[in-house]
Order: C-alpha cells, then sequence, then structure tokens
C-alpha cells in the first residue's frame, strides 16, 4: 500500500509534467535575470546567540487538517519577524497544505528575512520555479530523491545562489545527506510515511551530526519547554508551523517559544 510520501510524489510528478506545459522551461529561467537577489538564509540560521527559529506559514497539513485557513502570508511574516524568528518557511503545496507560490512572494516582499520554499521538490523545474519567486532557500526530503537526483538539486541551488536545506527522517538517510557535503542540516521528527511525531527523534541523531553543520529539529515543536530541551542537546534551529498557527496569536506564539 501506498504511503502518504508515495502519494505526493506522485502527485507531484503530474503538477510537474502539467507546469512544463503550461510554462516551459526556457519561459520560467527568463525571469531568473529580474528575481530579486538571495538574502543568505544560512548565515541567518546560523548566526550565534541561542537557537534559531525558521518560523512557518501554511494553512493546513495531511495530519492536522485545516489549522489557519483564509491566513493571509504578509501578516503572519511581519508578526513573525517583529517575534524575533531569523527565517520564514513558506510551504507552496496547494492540494496538501493550501499554499503557492503567491504566497512565498507575498511573505518575502513584507519583511527583511530570507525565506524557504517548502515543497516537495522532485524536479529541477521546481528549483527554478523556486529562484524565480524570489525564494531564498529551497527543501530538499532525502526519503524523496535517489542519490542521483538529490545531488544534482543540491548543486542547482547552490548555483543559482540559494541555500539547500536537506531534510531526512530516517537515519539510513544520514550518510547520504553527510556524503552530499550538506552543512544545514534538517531532522523532521514526523515520519512522512506514518505521519506519526516523536520530538525525541532529533535528540537520538544529534550525535551523528557533525559538529560544523547546522542541524534544524523541525515537527512536533510546540512549548518553551520542548525549545530548552533542543538547546540543551546543542541543536542551531528549529522549524516551527503548526503550532504557531494555531494559536489565537501566531506571533506572540513564536516569541513564547524564543523566550
Amino acid at each position: 500500500m501506498a504511503s502518504v510520501l508515495d502519494r505526493i510524489v506522485e502527485r507531484k510528478r503530474q503538477e510537474v509534467a502539467a507546469a512544463r506545459v503550461a510554462r516551459p522551461l526556457a519561459e520560467l529561467e527568463s525571469l531568473l535575470a529580474t528575481a530579486p537577489p538571495p538574502r543568505d538564509f544560512f548565515a541567518a540560521v546560523a548566526a550565534p546567540g541561542g537557537i534559531r527559529l525558521i518560523a512557518e506559514f501554511k494553512r493546513r497539513s495531511p495530519s492536522a487538517g485545516e489549522i489557519r485557513p483564509g491566513a493571509e502570508p504578509a501578516e503572519i511574516a511581519r508578526g513573525y519577524a517583529e517575534a524575533g524568528a531569523a527565517a520564514l518557511s513558506v510551504l507552496t503545496d496547494g492540494p496538501g497544505f493550501g499554499g503557492c507560490l503567491a504566497d512565498l512572494v507575498a511573505a518575502r516582499a513584507a519583511v527583511t528575512l530570507p525565506v524557504l520554499r517548502k515543497e516537495f521538490i522532485i524536479d529541477t523545474y521546481q528549483v527554478v520555479e523556486a529562484r524565480a519567486h524570489a525564494a531564498d532557500a529551497v527543501l530538499l526530503i532525502a526519503e524523496c530523491l535517489d542519490d542521483c537526483h538529490l545531488r544534482s538539486l543540491y548543486r542547482q541551488i547552490l548555483d543559482l545562489g540559494m541555500t539547500p536545506l536537506v531534510e531526512l527522517h530516517s537515519e539510513e538517510h544520514l550518510s547520504r545527506v553527510l556524503d552530499l557535503g550538506a552543512t544545514l542540516i534538517g531532522i523532521n521528527n514526523r515520519d512522512l510515511r506514518s505521519m506519526t511525531t516523536d520530538i525525541g527523534h532529533v535528540l537520538r541523531l544529534r550525535d551523528r551530526v557533525p559538529a560544523e553543520c547546522v542541524l534544524v529539529a523541525e515537527s512536533g515543536i510546540r512549548s518553551r519547554a520542548d525549545v530548552e530541551r533542543l538547546e540543551a542537546a546543542g541543536i542551531g534551529a528549529m522549524l516551527v508551523g503548526e503550532s504557531l498557527l494555531a494559536s489565537d496569536d501566531p506571533a506572540q506564539a513564536a516569541a513564547t517559544l524564543l523566550g
């Protein structure tokens, strides 16, 4: 039986094929010359001074359903910036998360923070699409990509001046990510195949990630106590969305996480 992740990836293949017909790659590449210069996402999340927050914008998720329907990305982004977030993450997947590339453009225009395109990236077209829409960083999920595609997409992201955030859940993918030379590594506490979440997952893998890499904890982070556990383990950054957006005041929730 296909997992949630398998179904998402298959859908994404169909979406990319349709997008290539609607807007050929050459036409998309012509937009790169007028895109604003990339902001330094890596420097923002690697800066000293305690754990850094990558605050996320999304309206819903496959695991939680509707979280904040009708939310405006610019408004949420400004609140996150005022609360002390180091960077933003914007979901651009429509069917699963209620997002689109216009959300990324709007969020980035509202603040000076660097912005990650969070998406199920499987094709070079999506990387060009990200930079053409002003993304500063792009997520790559190891579970979605074989070694060849992971390497080529990683290199393409760098060549376009953006930062790759390489994510994994299963420990078996860590050696692949390290062999890639990734310096910004995300450990997703949510298993995208079963959709179960365990914040202790990143803590168990912490010692296997070299000290020179910036480790990003993803998913399941809901309280200041959770953040203190991550900080005590030497984890440099956290990506948080659902618990912020489900609160009455996402900006205040972000400030509370940061203490």
